[in-house]
């Protein structure tokens, strides 16, 4: 019961979130919007660690694993996709993100050393499929000139970086690092170095005064980073890299079904069976089977490096 509501609070959440996305768009650059996003969820978090008086105390090598999560689950990414979708439409960002479903897979049975389930990949190539349905007539009139080519490398990069992001916190939830601890140090590193890449850039750094500016700046921070963040990375642990990425393909179809109402988005054929397909494979994927934990598999390889060797300081004895 914990994972479903997880899973419709990830779904829901990140379904929602482009609504206060437009919010953001105008006077402040995408980039500086980003920093201000995950700095002000990072203070937020770190807040309610110092009120709740959760341990803080954590070695070199537990922040440089933090940091790498921060870098690439909670920055690179976003910072990648932001140049990407420069040249691309926002449903083929969709689709391709969809590809972390695979990457999850590859990069887990790589790093995580977690064998590759059957009916995920079935359901993963049911989910894939009836994205690319729902999103054909992007596909469709897609061109892939310098510019195409430039936008689906940059998102295919940013893709990888988010599932690198995925496996370091199995890794760190592995290594008993707590998930809400995690997120606050995270978050903040990875503020930092996209606050910093816009100074670096010349970004103007300003902020828009407006209600909705606020209100979907702390909509994004609070609910779509430390609400959704939390719960997704919870699915990580609980259920896995590989079935939790499915979610990457049901809220863009919550985007959709608000847009219905909030903009007349107009169904056809091909996104119905897209949906059904997206659903069935959804199904497949949840179905329980006689499976250890991802986490309890193996021994990854950085376990192996001497440097990192002192990061299993929260594993009980």
């Amino acid at each position: 019961m914990q994972n479903f509501l997880f899973y419709t609070a990830t779904v829901c959440i990140w379904g929602s979130t482009w609504i206060a996305i437009k919010f953001q768009l105008g006077t402040v650059d995408p980039m500086l919007s980003v920093g201000y996003r995950f700095s002000l969820a990072a203070a937020l978090l770190l807040l309610w660690c110092r009120i709740c008086r959760l341990p803080m105390r954590f070695s070199l090598s537990e922040h440089i694993f933090m940091a790498l999560q921060g870098v690439f689950l909670f920055s690179l990414n976003y910072l990648l996709f932001y140049l990407a979708e420069l040249q691309l439409t926002s449903g083929l960002a969709a689709v391709i993100f969809s590809t972390i479903l695979l990457m999850n897979m590859v990069n887990g049975a790589i790093f995580l050393r977690s064998p590759l389930d059957k009916k995920v990949f079935a359901g993963a190539f049911l989910g894939l499929f009836g994205i690319l349905l729902v999103f054909r007539p992007e596909i469709t009139s897609f061109s892939l000139d310098h510019e195409g080519l430039r936008g689906t490398l940059l998102c295919l990069l940013a893709t990888f970086s988010a599932s690198l992001g995925n496996i370091l916190s199995a890794r760190n939830q592995k290594n008993r690092l707590p998930i809400i601890q995690t997120n606050a140090f995270g978050m903040g590193y990875g503020a930092l170095l996209m606050l910093a890449v816009a100074w670096l850039t010349g970004k103007p750094f300003t902020i828009e005064t407006t209600s909705l500016y606020i209100g979907s700046l702390f909509y994004l921070s609070f609910f779509g980073s430390i609400v959704a963040f939390g719960c997704y990375l919870s699915l990580i642990g609980n259920i896995g890299a590989d079935r939790a990425a499915y979610a990457t393909l049901l809220f863009p179809l919550v985007a959709l079904a608000i847009s219905t109402v909030w903009e007349g988005y107009h169904w056809t054929g091909s996104a119905v069976a897209g949906i059904v397909l997206i659903l069935s494979g959804n199904f497949l994927m949840l179905q329980r089977g006689k499976r250890v934990r991802p986490l309890d598999r193996g021994v990854p390889f950085w376990h192996r490096l001497p440097l990192l060797q002192k990061a299993h300081r929260h594993q009980p004895p």
